[in-house]
């Protein structure tokens, strides 16, 4: 049977990924892909990184994600400041 190799990321590179898919107009999917991370892996620093609270630990959570909400928030923004400037 064979081993799985378990990928270790520096404190750097998980940073600049969640910064990447926060920021980037792509869905989170595409930004891991590009990234070579697993959807999954990049979710979790996503939510590690904006201090979501774990499933199940009392606190209630909107089932919106609040990063692709964030994303959408920040395209929009920089939508209305170039037609604002124009």
């Amino acid at each position: 049977m064979t081993q799985k190799k378990t990928n270790s990321y520096t404190d750097e590179f998980r940073e600049g990924a969640v910064k990447l898919a926060i920021e980037s107009n792509q869905p989170v999917a595409q930004s891991a892909r590009e990234l070579g991370v697993n959807v999954n892996t990049l979710h979790t620093w996503i939510n590690k990184f904006h201090g979501e609270p774990p499933p199940g630990s009392g606190k209630q959570v909107n089932d919106v994600h609040l990063y692709e909400e964030l994303k959408q928030l920040r395209r929009e923004n920089a939508r209305l400041k170039e037609e604002r400037d124009c």
